[in-house]
């Protein structure tokens, strides 16, 4: 996989706090933890994205039919133990 250089600016604060999570261990250097905040939220993305699909799905699936929550425990409780 290639690289490509990137400078960023911080603020200090922001750059203490990187600093402390390399002193403690969290990581080796400025740029893992760089790399790891954008994969985490790539991966939050992509959550979104699959609940927002989900959400689309459920409306498009019609009608609201009635729910009976007792119903749904029982069915839960004989089904699951």
């Amino acid at each position: 996989m290639s690289t490509t250089r990137k400078t960023i600016t911080v603020t200090d604060q922001q750059d203490n706090w990187i600093k402390a999570q390399i002193a403690a261990g969290a990581f080796t250097n400025d740029s893992e933890y760089i790399r790891d905040l954008i994969r985490r939220d790539q991966a939050s993305q992509a959550d979104i994205e699959e609940i927002r699909a989900a959400l689309i799905e459920g409306e498009q699936s019609g009608e609201p039919q009635p729910f009976d929550g007792d119903l749904f425990k029982k069915e839960m409780a004989v089904k699951h133990g």
